[in-house]
C-alpha cells in the first residue's frame, strides 16, 4: 500500500470544488474535440451546424464524425478511470487496473474474430457486438474459475489466466491469418482509436457503459468499509460476494463496451486514480467520481492531441496514452522507492 502514500503532501480540494474544476476541464476538452479537425471549420460555422442542422456538408462533419468521436472519448475515458479506481479500491492494490479480470483481453479477442472472419465488413455493429460477447465470456470464465465466493486472490489469478488465454488466442488468429490486410486492420484496431466512429457505435455502446458506471458508482460505501479489511467490512453489514460480483459485472459492461468501440486504450485506468487520489484522499466513495471525470479529461485531451501532433500520420489514441502513462508509472515506482527508503 506504499503507493497510496505517494504525494500526500499535495493540498486536498473540497470535493465540490474539485468536481467543478474537473467538470469545467471536461467540458472545455469536449468542445475542443468538436472544433478541432482536418476540415478546418470556423467556430461559429461549426456550432451553428451542430445546433441548427443547417449546411449539409458541415452538418455531416459535425454530427456524424466529430460528435460521435467526442461522445465516445467522454464515455470511454470515464469508464476506464472509474473502473480502475473501483478495482484498486476492491483489491486494495495501487497496481490494479480494469484489464486485471480479463475483460479487455476477451473483448479484444471477440473484435479480432469479427475482423478476421469478415463479419465486421457485413454490418457496422458486428465488431462491437462480438467484442461485447467476448467480455461476457470473460465473466462466465471468471465465475467458473474463481467461484461465486472466491476471494480477491482467486479473482486475480482467474483474471490473469483468462487474459493469458485470450492473448494467446489473439496471437494465434494473427499468426494464422491468410489475409495480410485483415491482419493489418486487426493490429491497427488493437492500438486503440476513436477515429471513424459513427453514432451507431455511440447508441450501441453508450447504454452499456452508462449501466456499468452506475453499478461501479454504487460501490462507494462498500469499498469505504473494505479499506478497514474484509472482517470489518462484513461486521459493518457489507455483503462481500454481492460487492465482488457487482464490481465484476459493472467492469465487464463498461470496459467491454469501451473496448468494443475504441480498441485497447491502456494506462488510463491505472494512472488516473493515482492522479486523483492526492486531491481527494484515499476514500473510494470520493475517488470514484473524481476518477471518472479525470479519465474523461485524459482521453478527450489525448484524442485532441493526436489530431494536433500528427494530423497526417493517423497517430493512434492508445499509442499516445501509453506514451503518457508509462513514464508516469515509472515516476510513480521511483517515488515509491524513495518513500520506502
Amino acid at each position: 500500500m506504499a503507493g497510496l502514500r505517494v504525494s500526500v503532501s499535495l493540498p486536498r480540494l473540497v470535493p465540490g470544488l474539485l468536481g467543478a474544476l474537473l467538470g469545467g476541464l471536461v467540458a472545455a476538452l469536449f468542445v475542443a474535440s468538436l472544433l478541432i479537425g482536418p476540415a478546418g471549420l470556423g467556430l461559429r460555422e461549426s456550432l451553428a451546424a451542430l445546433v441548427t442542422g443547417r449546411g449539409e456538408a458541415v452538418v455531416l462533419v459535425m454530427r456524424e464524425i466529430r460528435l460521435p468521436r467526442a461522445l465516445l472519448g467522454l464515455l470511454v475515458g470515464a469508464v476506464l478511470g472509474l473502473s480502475g479506481a473501483a478495482m484498486q479500491g476492491y483489491l486494495r492494490n495501487p497496481l490494479a487496473e480494469p484489464g486485471l479480470i480479463g475483460v479487455s483481453a476477451t473483448a479484444a479477442l471477440g473484435a479480432v474474430l469479427a475482423l478476421q472472419t469478415g463479419l465486421a465488413a457485413l454490418f457496422v455493429g458486428a465488431l462491437p457486438l462480438m467484442a461485447l460477447a467476448g467480455a461476457g465470456v470473460s465473466v462466465l470464465l471468471i465465475l467458473a474459475l474463481a467461484g461465486p465466493r472466491g476471494g480477491a486472490l482467486a479473482l486475480i489469478l482467474a483474471g490473469i489466466a483468462v487474459s493469458a488465454l485470450a492473448g494467446a488466442a489473439t496471437s494465434l488468429v494473427l499468426n494464422l491469418s491468410p489475409n495480410p490486410f485483415a491482419a493489418m486492420e486487426i493490429v491497427y484496431w488493437m492500438m486503440g482509436s476513436l477515429a471513424d466512429r459513427s453514432m451507431a457505435h455511440v447508441w450501441l455502446a453508450a447504454p452499456l457503459m452508462v449501466a456499468g458506471m452506475a453499478l461501479l458508482l454504487s460501490l462507494g460505501q462498500g469499498l469505504d468499509a473494505l479499506t478497514l479489511g474484509e472482517d470489518a467490512a462484513q461486521a459493518m453489514g457489507v455483503r462481500l460476494v454481492r460487492l465482488r460480483w457487482t464490481l465484476i459485472c459493472g467492469t465487464a459492461l463498461a470496459v467491454g463496451a469501451a473496448v468494443a468501440v475504441a480498441g485497447a486504450v491502456g494506462f488510463v485506468g491505472l494512472v488516473v486514480p493515482h492522479l486523483m487520489r492526492p486531491l481527494v484522499g484515499g476514500m473510494p466513495s470520493r475517488l470514484l467520481p473524481a476518477a471518472a471525470l479525470g479519465g474523461a479529461a485524459m482521453v478527450l485531451g489525448a484524442d485532441v492531441a493526436v489530431r494536433l501532433v500528427a494530423p497526417d500520420q493517423d497517430l493512434k489514441l492508445g499509442v499516445l496514452t501509453a506514451l503518457i502513462g508509462a513514464p508516469f508509472f515509472l515516476h510513480l515506482i521511483w517515488q515509491m522507492r524513495r518513500v520506502e527508503a
